[in-house]
């Protein structure tokens, strides 16, 4: 389940070297490439709607597996593009595809696990997808040198292949048959207006999501920021976002221990205040125009570090309540989440300085509306 939900990630991260490459292949401006990023994470958010219903009604095997199809054929038609306009229409296929890889684990985790252990499984997730963004754009990296951008793509092929094939052969159907939802529309209505309706579920989740807004602002705007602004080579921007996908891992893992001690709750208020610490101070250094790259990547892991909390806590307690809809729930919640981060990723592509401004400002903006979420999820507020 962790290397599946890695396979979006995967998409997200991989070709990010390849930016100036693509853009100079296909004759457009940098902003129409990260447009193709924004436009994959939209499609993610959508996407994750229907497979919460069809993994209610179906169990979590089967759509999981039309999912993997549909990103290889989308990962194919990419590597064969040949302009900028069929390259966001295959990224937005291939965002259908991933779609899967991220609703059906969480659904998988929450079949088998109670709020804490869901809490501890979900972090153990986040070693495998905050893995990927370490070793996605290094060996995305290292494609380049070897090849075009293209075979970016038909790396991403043979992954989903393999996947698909492990998945096929070894995966079991956990939803249990008790919980089987029907597909009518009314039915699959109301079980998204119920969680819409529902005040901790909702907070939850957006807390969450906009914590992973400001992932994906920094995600979308990092290319930039280093390697243009701070002049880092393009063979060295993998270790810099690697340091803080690191910082990411080792927090969630962290996570995952302290949950013996202290509860998801806990956990996630005080990673909120951190988080909130973080970006204020880099807002303010950028203002004050002495934000060198040293203190930015401080700056940045503290934010990544603080999500390592925030993600798998804020995931655990938003599903806590909704295991006879989990397919429905994590849907919903993941789409909360794409559709923030698409936000974030679109509003830095469109923001242009020449300096750090728009990320440290949309990444501060985030991490106060994250705060904000979480203090209304609490009972009494």
């Amino acid at each position: 389940m962790g290397l599946i939900t890695a396979l979006g990630p995967l998409a997200i991260d991989m070709y990010l070297p390849a930016f100036p490459s693509i853009a100079a292949d296909l004759d457009v401006s940098p902003g129409y490439v990260e447009r193709t990023l924004a436009s994959y994470l939209f499609g993610l958010a959508m996407a994750q709607l229907a497979y919460g219903p069809l993994a209610d009604r179906f169990g979590r095997k089967r759509p999981l597996l039309l999912g993997l199809c549909i990103y290889i054929v989308a990962s194919m038609g990419s590597a064969a593009t040949a302009d900028v306009v069929r390259l966001t229409f295959w990224r937005i296929l291939q965002a259908f595809g991933g779609a899967a890889g991220m609703v059906i684990p969480r659904a998988v985790i929450r079949d088998n696990f109670d709020t804490r252990d869901a809490s501890k499984a979900l972090s153990v997730l986040m070693l495998v997808m905050g893995a990927t963004p370490i070793l996605a754009p290094i060996l995305g990296g290292q494609v380049l040198v070897l090849a075009d951008w293209r075979w970016i793509f038909h790396v991403m092929t043979l992954l989903a292949a393999t996947l698909l094939i492990t998945a096929v052969v070894s995966m079991r159907e956990t939803l249990n048959p008790a919980h089987v939802a029907s597909l009518r529309v009314t039915n699959i209505a109301r079980n998204y207006l119920e969680l819409l309706k529902h005040r901790r579920f909702m907070c939850y989740s957006l807390a969450g999501g906009f914590g992973s807004a400001g992932m994906f602002s920094y995600i979308a705007g990092s290319p930039r920021v280093f390697i243009e602004i701070y002049g880092v080579k393009p063979q060295y921007f993998g270790l810099l976002f690697g340091l803080n996908a690191a910082a990411f891992i080792t927090t969630a893992q962290l996570s995952a221990r302290l949950l013996n001690r202290y509860t998801p709750e806990q956990l996630l208020r005080t990673a909120q205040k951190t988080l909130v610490a973080a970006t204020v101070v880099g807002l303010l250094l950028t203002l004050a125009d002495l934000l060198p790259l040293p203190l930015l990547m401080l700056c940045l892991i503290g934010f990544m570090g603080s999500q390592g909390f925030v993600n798998p806590n804020a995931a655990a307690l938003a599903l806590h309540e909704q295991g006879h809809r989990l397919g429905a729930a994590s849907a919903m919640m993941g789409t909360l989440q794409m559709l923030c981060g698409a936000t974030a990723g679109t509003l830095v592509s469109l923001w242009q300085a020449p300096s750090a401004l728009p990320l440290t400002g949309l990444l501060t903006l985030c991490a106060v509306l994250s705060w904000t979420a979480g203090r209304l999820a609490e009972p009494g507020a």
